[in-house]
This record gives C-alpha cells, structure tokens and sequence, in this order.
C-alpha cells in the first residue's frame, strides 16, 4: 500500500538479454546504496536520492561491455516503476514540484507532474559527448524511462551552464528536489486524489 497512513516503498526487480536490476525504494527516507556498473551514473543517482530524500539501494549488472546504453535506460525505467508502485493511487500528495538550482555557473529547471501522463521536455543542452566514459546524450535516456514508467510529465531546462558535469550534476540533484516536493504528503488533503478527474 501506498497512503499517508502505510509505508511508501517498492521492490523492483527486471531482467532482459541486456541488463539485470534489483531495486528498493522508500519514499519517506532510508538508506542510499548504488551500484549500477556505471560510476557517473552511481553518483548522479546517489546526488538524486539525497537531496530527495529517498531511501534508495540498487543493483545492476548490464552490458558495459558494449556501452551504458541499455544500463542507464533501464534504471530509468525501473526507478519509475518503483515510483509508480511506492505512490499507488497517489492519495494525498502534492502531485506538483519543481526546483530551479544553481550549480556553479549552470542554473537548471526542473519541473514535475505526477499526471499519469508520460511525457518529457528535454533542453539541457549539454556541451560535450562524454563526461568521463559517460556519453552525456544517455542522460536523455535514462529521463525518458523514467517519465514513461512513472507516468508522469517531466521538464529539464537550462538556463545557463558550459560545464557538462555542472549541467547533469544540476540536473540531478533538481529532480531528486522536485520529485520530493511532488510526492510530499500535502496535510490539507491527505485523503484526496489531486485530480478534479478523482484519479491519477
């Protein structure tokens, strides 16, 4: 279950000729262990669940032979798995969040619904193809899955920024922030869906 009431958690686990994930999340805090076989991306995903605030463990084993490719979509998609069964019906929550954050000369947007709508917009606009052995362009990626297994609306926006690293790092830890906010449990209606619908 996932109410105000219950412990908001989710156990994920997906296994395909390309990667292999074992997931945890907990909504309201817990411990932060990230090993997906790519560095850059353990610590994008770790910057993620602290500043959210989530309890996150993850484990993959994935084709890094070939690229990270298939690993960074693939943790995109079941992180918004885990996020779609940790908020059930989505009773309660604040559905909306966004955060503007500044990281040294980068200022990037983040902007989030939890709609039950999929959908991206994606203008990060990073300057270089690498940041180490990370092809920047799978930041996108990882987003898209996100966004399409969590069914939600997500937009990334740079405002300013040359420095890849301080652009994904910005981009990062801004929708670990927004995502905080959007599953807050909002007091003045913990029993509502958001939705003039009655469903999310």
């Amino acid at each position: 279950m996932s109410t105000a009431e219950n412990t908001r958690t989710a156990e994920i686990a997906r296994t395909t000729a390309e990667t292999d994930i074992s997931l945890s999340l907990a909504l309201d805090g817990g411990a932060v262990a990230v090993d997906s076989g790519c560095g850059f991306l353990d610590h994008m995903l770790t910057l993620f669940a602290r500043h959210g605030r989530f309890g996150l463990t993850l484990r993959c084993k994935g084709d890094t032979n070939v690229d990270y490719h298939h690993t960074t979509e693939d943790v995109g998609i079941v992180l918004g798995q885990a996020f779609a069964e940790a908020l059930g019906d989505k009773r309660g929550i604040r559905r909306y969040g966004s955060m503007l954050l500044p990281m040294d000369e980068a200022l990037i947007l983040c902007a989030v619904d939890l709609s039950g709508r999929a959908y991206l917009g994606y203008e990060l606009n990073v300057p270089t193809q690498k940041v180490g052995d990370f092809d920047t362009e799978l930041a996108k990626e990882f987003f898209w899955g996100f966004a399409r297994s969590a069914a939600c609306t997500l937009h990334l926006r740079k405002f300013a920024g040359e420095n890849s690293h301080h652009i994904l790092e910005g981009a990062f830890k801004a929708f670990g922030r927004a995502m905080r906010e959007a599953v807050a449990i909002d007091d003045a209606c913990r029993d509502e869906i958001p939705s003039t619908k009655g469903m999310l």
